[in-house]
């Protein structure tokens, strides 16, 4: 079986680096991708929030990486992924609300599934094509 491409939330990608229990469904799904086990889109949006997200103080106290480790650890990452040009609309660039910047990725690989601990998200209109870690770290090993 093909996985479909998946867009990883931060909180999943966060969660698997702050997670210490190596059988976390976030964990796998993290190691997963430093291992170019799945295809995974991002943006450059994405990517930002990313660093954004693990350079906050309280988390960095939690992971313990340096900014230097957290840019060679999100290298790593991008380097397996694959990069969606997603067009920015000329008023959202100031401050962009919620998750806006998901969907429009989302709306940019279609067939893609949004990997995501945020239960709200699975209510929004693309809710079919968003799924828990759990079940997407199973799916790896199915």
């Amino acid at each position: 079986m093909t996985l479909r491409p998946a867009v990883i939330d931060t909180n999943v990608l966060v969660s698997g680096l702050l997670t210490r229990l190596a059988a976390s469904p976030t964990v796998r799904i993290v190691d997963a991708m430093l291992a170019a086990r799945f295809r995974y889109a991002m943006s450059i949006e994405l990517l930002a929030e990313y660093r954004s997200v693990l350079l906050r103080p309280r988390i960095r106290s939690r992971h313990g990486l340096s900014e230097a480790e957290v840019d060679v650890f999100l290298v790593d990452i991008a380097a397996n992924g694959f990069l969606v040009d997603v067009e920015v609309e000329p008023s959202s660039q100031k401050r962009e609300r919620g998750d806006e910047h998901l969907w429009r990725l989302m709306r940019a690989v279609p067939n893609a599934v949004l990997v995501t601990g945020d239960k709200r998200l699975a209510a929004h209109e693309l809710g079919s094509r968003v799924g828990s870690a759990r079940e997407f770290a199973d799916g790896l090993e199915g």
